[in-house]
């Protein structure tokens, strides 16, 4: 061994680099008081909160260990993983993914299911736009089916719909109150047909005792802030397939392959393919876990909080109420009624509007609204990101390319004009319900005599 070869680490000589000296944490005090400004809280106090980190780094002689924000590779339990399982718990699912939308879960949840090139995928006319994107971003030609009386998907149209060609159909529980999902499931297993849940407005909610979300292939939820659980942004992906868990999962992460031997050769076909990056930070996964520890008692709320407004409100004759598939499972965001006609509607809401009643319809929006079909554009005239225009001009596709016209779905159209959707909140009072209801009958009977 030459002098040289002897002075090498390697053999015993001196480091180069004996120490790379401390580090600051990548994310550490600064940016707790920076998400402390989200909360409305007085300066005193957050001066009061930065002290005490501050004499907590002092303690230590460092500066304070920051958490690690990625789901994979930290030094303790992921907080992501924590809400999955919290979440599987209480959905009663085996297997959970928690992803960075719903929209996300939607469309992870398709190509997990296969669904691609020269399928079509059933949506209803009612949802929000989302529903139906998802479907062309996994390569496949979205049909526009007819809600019902529940504002949720028609399960004769949604018979009338299928062709040879129809993979899969997405009952999206709207505004909280499940599908028909007995029927649905029928009409979806006599064809063959794959079925995606969108759950995005009715976390928690159920049909027949059993979690919405549950019943298809797929589950897919929302945590955007205004839905009944949130992380800001953020969604959920339930399943009991382990293949289409281990899909998704690759679907998710850029075909990273999460999988008990993530390196391991293909187990089955299908398991290995490149995807997007759908993942879900520890941030998001930390205030879901807090926000799935308390989706029941919220649940709760809510429903004691509609029947009461139900109760209270009088059978005027021209008034009907939303059909509700199952009522004891609805997970109560609103009480949704219909007027005899339209010019009825245009002036009932803004009357409950004055009485302070948090109401709505498709006649005060300041903007389209993305949740009624007429609005889709990019479906409605087929507009794609580059002029070849797939998945509609896909050669894959054997098909009649559907007819989308605005007046494509007239019983949608009747009912959605004709609704009107009072808010409910888990923080009203017995005082407030009641008083929302005395409302609802004080306009009713001047415009409905």
């Amino acid at each position: 061994m030459t002098e040289q070869e002897k002075r090498l680490a390697i053999h015993g000589g001196e480091k180069s680099v004996p120490s790379l000296g401390s580090s600051r944490p990548k994310v550490g005090v600064e940016e707790i008081m920076e998400l402390l400004d989200l909360w409305p809280i007085g300066p005193e106090r957050k001066r009061r909160i930065g002290d005490i980190l501050a004499e907590e780094e002092a303690d230590t002689l460092r500066p304070m260990a920051g958490p690690h924000l990625f789901r994979y590779y930290g030094p303790t339990e992921s907080k992501v993983q924590q809400a999955e399982q919290a979440f599987a718990e209480a959905m009663g699912a085996q297997y959970v993914l928690g992803v960075n939308s719903c929209t996300s879960a939607l469309i992870a949840a398709l190509v997990a299911c296969g669904v691609g090139p020269g399928d079509e995928v059933i949506v209803p006319g009612y949802t929000f736009f989302a529903s139906a994107s998802a479907a062309v971003v996994a390569k496949a030609i979205p049909v526009i089916a007819e809600v019902d009386e529940s504002l949720t998907l028609d399960p004769d149209d949604l018979e009338r719909k299928i062709t040879k060609h129809t993979k899969a159909v997405i009952p999206v529980h709207m505004r909280g109150t499940g599908c028909d999902m007995d029927r649905v499931m029928a009409v979806a297993q006599k064809h063959g047909l794959r079925v995606i849940e969108d759950v995005a407005q009715a976390c928690g909610a159920s049909f027949q005792g059993k979690r919405l979300g549950t019943f298809g292939d797929c589950g897919c939820f929302s945590l955007d802030f205004y839905k009944i659980i949130t992380s800001g942004e953020g969604g959920f992906i339930t399943t009991d397939d382990e293949r289409l868990y281990v899909r998704a999962q690759s679907y998710h992460d850029t075909a990273a392959c999460w999988r008990p031997d993530r390196y391991a050769r293909e187990r089955m076909p299908g398991e290995l393919f490149c995807g997007e990056n759908y993942r879900m930070s520890e941030l998001q996964g930390a205030v879901a876990l807090a926000q799935v520890r308390r989706l029941d008692e919220r649940l709760d709320r809510m429903r004691a909080n509609q029947r009461r407004m139900l109760s209270g409100i009088e059978r005027i004759a021209g008034l009907s109420f939303r059909k509700l598939p199952d009522p004891e499972g609805d997970a109560a965001v609103c009480v949704g009624l219909f007027c005899p006609d339209v010019e009825t509607t245009k002036r009932v809401i803004p009357a409950l509007q004055a009485e302070g009643i948090v109401a709505g319809g498709i006649y005060d929006a300041t903007v389209r609204d993305w949740h009624i079909y007429t609005n889709w554009e990019h479906i409605l005239e087929r507009k794609t990101p580059t002029e070849e225009g797939c998945p509609y001009t896909c050669p894959y596709y054997k098909g009649d390319l559907p007819e989308y016209a605005a007046d494509m779905c007239p019983r949608t159209l009747d009912l959605l004009s004709r609704s009107v959707h009072v808010a409910v909140s888990s923080d009203y009072t017995p005082e407030v319900c009641d008083r929302i209801a005395e409302g609802i009958n004080k306009v009713m009977r001047v415009y409905l005599r």
